[in-house]
Formats: C-alpha cells, structure tokens, sequence
C-alpha cells in the first residue's frame, strides 16, 4: 500500500503561454514523486475548476494544485473551502495575486519546489455576496478595470495601469452609505477595495498592511479620483506605501455592508461579477489551507 501524499494538478489549458504538455513535463520532471502520487486533470469551461476540487477533496486527495492565473485559483480555492485538503498554486496567469503574497516563485520549477516541500500554513477567505475571494475584491472603478481588462488581448501590469490612466477620467464617482466597524459613512465612493491580501497582482499593493491571517478585511476607499491623485496612487501602489489621506482611506474591519444609490460594478479576485446596489462583505477566519515556502 502506497503512503504517497495523493496530489492532483487542475490545469486551466487557456492561462498563460506555456502548452499543456510543457507543464505536464515540468510536473514530471520536478515533482518529487517519490513523496507523491499525482494525477492530472484539466478544466474545460469557466466554472469547472470547483467542481474538480470539490471532488478531489471528497475523494480524499491532500493537496490540489491550481495552474493557471488568479481567475484558476479561485475557482480551485473555492472548491477547498472548509476542508482538510491543501492548496497549491503553479502562477500561470498575468496578476498572480495570491501566489506573490505568499511568496511562491513565479516560475513553475520554483512554485514546484515549493510543493515538494510540502509546509501547509492556514488563511483566511472573504466573501462579497456570497462569492469567496482570496485576495481582494472591490466595487466601483477597479471593478469597471476588471470588465474591461477582461476583454483585453494584452495582459500583464503594464496594460493595466494603462487601462486605468485611459478610463480615470471617464469613470463617475457614486454616492454610498457604507456600514465599517459599527460607524454609518455617508460617502462618494470611486472605489472601494476590501483586500485580504496586500496586492492585486502583479505587485501592485492596494493594502500594503493587509495581513492574511488577522481574520479582517482591509478597506481602501477612495471618494472622488482625478488624474493627480490617480498617479499618487499608482505611485503608493507599486513601492507598497499607504496613499496620502488626500487619496485614499483605509480600514480594518471583519464586515462591511454597502448600499449604493445605483447599481455598482463589482469584482472578486480580479474576476468581474456583475452590478448590484447592495454590498455585504465579511470574512471566513482561517478557511483554507495552503502550501507556503
């Protein structure tokens, strides 16, 4: 009888350039089978990774491994909420938000050495009406950001700071009353971000501070937004410095409730989801397990 860990990689064919034979060799290659049995198995529509993880979980497999972009790990990570199955991560995608906050190397032989170690830690989750996130989620311009980008050929950081200088200008800012830490804010809102982790993706800190254990959201909100205070927040964001209070504000809070005069775009996970006119956002302390450097 084998006392292999049982691992299984849910590949996202369509993240990233790399082929699916190239990360199959790699997974052959580096992977240290003689502590693991693998299997493979590969997604084949939006939606499907839960399901693959959600069986893997109930078929009593360790540790699944995300490849593919931060859409991929979500979708994985959503299937291994609340059970004893391990997260792993392969970053294949553009962002890379959860892979980067953890540490993991962005290039497979590296993220793979990390698996072969095989040090699981626990963290904590969010919810935005009821859709799990893992590293940021948001209502307003970012969301905006995320629908267009969605549509985008080009990827990568350079394309989405880009996106944000073209549409800055455009974009209106809208009125909500907002519910943090038992105080009502009667607010314009631009954007409103609720990071477990410190980053987007692709180094770009929204919540420098946001730690993701603590078992709180961080909360940046940014009221009105022109092109000076957006190249301030460009700047704070890529050298990881809280903007200047003229910017942006922030909070630390376990649940947040928004209602806004009109319907709001939001996201989760960079991952676009819709308009809605109200917000409930609250943390799941320590929900998932994940493999760490």
């Amino acid at each position: 009888m084998s006392t292999r860990t049982k691992i299984r990689f849910i590949i996202n064919p369509t993240s990233g350039t790399s082929s699916r034979v190239d990360v199959e060799a790699r997974i052959q290659e580096h992977l240290d089978r003689r502590k693991y049995d693998h299997s493979v198995v590969f997604t084949e529509r939006a939606g499907h990774a839960p399901e693959l993880a959600r069986a893997a979980a109930g078929e009593g497999v360790e540790i699944v491994v995300a490849v593919g972009g931060d859409g991929t790990m979500n979708e994985v990570a959503r299937g291994l909420l609340h059970t004893e199955t391990a997260l792993a991560i392969l970053p294949k995608g553009s962002g890379n938000g959860l892979a980067r906050h953890l540490g993991i190397p962005m290039g497979l032989e590296g993220a793979l050495r990390v698996i072969n170690k095989g040090k699981t830690t626990t963290i904590d989750s969010g919810q935005i009406n009821g859709h799990p996130f893992f590293t940021t989620a948001g209502i307003g311009f970012d969301a905006y950001i995320s629908s267009v980008f969605a549509g985008n050929k080009k990827r990568g950081l350079q394309t989405y700071v880009e996106l944000v200088m073209k549409e800055v200008r455009n974009y209106r800012h809208l009125p909500v009353i907002a519910s943090i830490n038992g105080n009502t804010l009667d607010t314009d809102c631009f954007v409103m971000a609720f990071a477990n982790a410190a980053q987007y993706g692709n180094n770009a800190y929204i919540a420098p501070a946001a730690d993701i254990r603590d078992g709180l959201l961080d909360v940046c909100l940014v009221r009105r937004l022109d092109l000076v205070k957006a190249l301030n927040l460009s700047y704070c964001m890529l050298t990881k410095q809280l903007a200047n209070a003229d910017s942006a504000e922030y909070f630390k809070t376990e649940r947040v409730t928004v209602e806004a005069e009109e319907e709001m775009m939001y996201h989760a996970d960079g991952e676009y989801l819709g308009k809605a006119s109200e917000f409930e956002v609250k943390m799941l302390p320590l929900s998932l397990k994940v493999l760490v450097p």
